[in-house]
């Protein structure tokens, strides 16, 4: 899935019947139903996708956008899948977000030396872009236009970049006089942040369906949403599991597991602003622990693995080019 533009598979029997389909959506709900990724595909996918006859194909569009819907099957009277429609490579977002950004851009970024010798890690480019503009046009696309960042490193420099943009939002500086982390410098923000908002670090890009974070956010009545990355790591050699009495039990041969990762995002409710430490260092999810901890509800909004590209270090700095085509 992560492989294909679309975020959806189609599946079919070894003479090309449907037999369901398996989006993204379907794959987050099963997992925050604490669903296993190795199970059968047969018990996440949606049997009964929506269809067309081919002799209805003029119909596609319109049912797209009455379902909801970004593609569609079409299939015969035997329900062998014939072709697959997609909606305009366009994307139109039916309902603009209207919530403020914050954007944590004050760290030194010292794990990208020497880069961030010369440039703060928010200008770093990747492309022609800086990270932190390729972050701003995201959530611009979704409709946000008033974002907040925090600066601390170079701050001059980000200011000098910004000021030179022609932009259509509306862009305000919060000055840390001394490091705060990802959570100590919101409250240089209460009296800015005045209804729930997103936060994000300065050096992720996230693929995700923005609108649908917040409806889940609201649907779940979450006080904090954190948006994670399943990751899959493998160990390169064989395991092997011993009893108490230290003699062999089993092997297994470079198993695999998986966890969901913190990417750096979230949509957070004011009410949280009341577990942040007046002008002291500290980190977000120390934050949202504390307020969970004292009964805010907290949820996960799982993407896949390659939805979510991070640039804290070099090597993973190149794979995100390397991902975005951008070299």
């Amino acid at each position: 899935m992560d492989h294909n533009a679309h975020k959806i598979i189609y599946i079919v029997d070894e003479e090309n019947h449907l037999k369901g389909v398996l989006s993204d959506g379907d794959v987050r709900r099963w997992i925050l139903k604490d669903g296993s990724i190795k199970e059968n595909v047969s018990e996440v996918m949606n049997q009964k996708p929506i269809t067309l006859l081919h002799t209805e194909i003029n119909q596609a569009n319109q049912l797209m956008s009455e379902k909801k819907i970004h593609s569609i099957a079409v299939v015969n009277e035997e329900n062998t899948l014939r072709n697959i429609i997609f909606n305009s490579n366009e994307v139109i977002y039916s309902e603009k977000i209207q919530l403020p950004v914050v954007i944590m851009a004050g760290g030194k970024g010292t794990r990208l030396y020497p880069y961030t010798k010369i440039l703060p890690k928010p200008l770093i480019p990747i492309g022609d872009t800086p990270i932190v503009e390729r972050i701003i046009n995201k959530f611009h696309d979704y409709g946000m236009s008033n974002f907040i960042m925090s600066v601390n490193y170079k701050k001059n420099m980000i200011r000098s970049y910004f000021n030179d943009l022609e932009r259509d939002y509306e862009l305000t500086y919060v000055e840390e006089n001394q490091p705060l982390g990802t959570g100590g410098s919101l409250s240089l923000m209460r009296h800015l942040l005045t209804e729930t908002f997103f936060v994000s670090n300065c050096d992720i890009l996230v693929d995700a369906d923005y609108t649908d974070i917040v409806s889940f956010h609201k649907k779940k009545e979450h006080d904090v949403t954190i948006v994670a990355s399943l990751k899959t790591t493998q160990i390169p050699y064989g395991v092997l599991k011993i009893g108490e009495d230290g003699l062999l039990e089993s092997t297994e041969e470079k198993p695999e597991f998986s966890y969901l990762i913190n990417t750096g995002m979230y949509l957070i409710n004011t009410s949280v602003l009341d577990f942040v430490p007046d002008n002291e260092f500290a980190d977000l999810p120390t934050i949202i622990m504390e307020a969970k901890n004292q009964g805010l509800r907290v949820g996960v909004y799982p993407v896949s693995e390659d939805s979510w590209l991070d640039m804290g270090q070099i090597k993973e700095m190149e794979h995100m080019i390397d991902s975005l085509g951008v070299n």
